[in-house]
């Protein structure tokens, strides 16, 4: 049975996760500077080793209430169409293995992009993590 690796990390009150395979680094919040005119979801940009790269604020993307940055607050560096990209969680909890019979299909519940994001539901331990699909978001 092949397990798959996901990142797990809490936006809001919820448990989200990502492929571990498509995360390529963890960072610490560094100084992150807007740019005017960008969509909503779009945080701004930052510099990681003198690469430019934009954040997406993964609350705003999914449409989950606002909070300020806090110090548990961290960047997900992850690929995105050979690019580059951060995307801000509240914080990074630990890594879980699914196998495909622990991942339930994402309830239809309502249409439009943000669901659109959400792959499956995850259940490790009897907890629940919504898995999202980076291609979407």
């Amino acid at each position: 049975m092949r397990r798959v690796e996901y990142l797990a990390f809490r936006l809001h009150t919820e448990n989200y996760g990502l492929e571990i395979a498509r995360v390529r680094e963890i960072l610490k919040i560094p100084p992150i500077t807007e740019v005017p005119r960008a969509p909503g979801h779009i945080l701004g940009i930052v510099s990681v080793r003198g690469t430019v790269v934009t954040v997406v604020d993964l609350r705003r993307r999914l449409r989950l209430p606002e909070q300020p940055i806090q110090g548990s607050s961290r960047i997900l560096l992850v690929e995105w169409q050979r690019e580059r990209v951060g995307l801000l969680v509240d914080e990074v909890l630990q890594v879980i293995r699914l196998a495909p019979e622990e991942i339930e299909q994402a309830p239809t519940i309502a249409s439009g992009s943000e669901s659109d994001a959400v792959c499956g539901v995850g259940r490790p331990d009897d907890r629940i993590v919504v898995l999202l699909n980076l291609d979407v978001l």
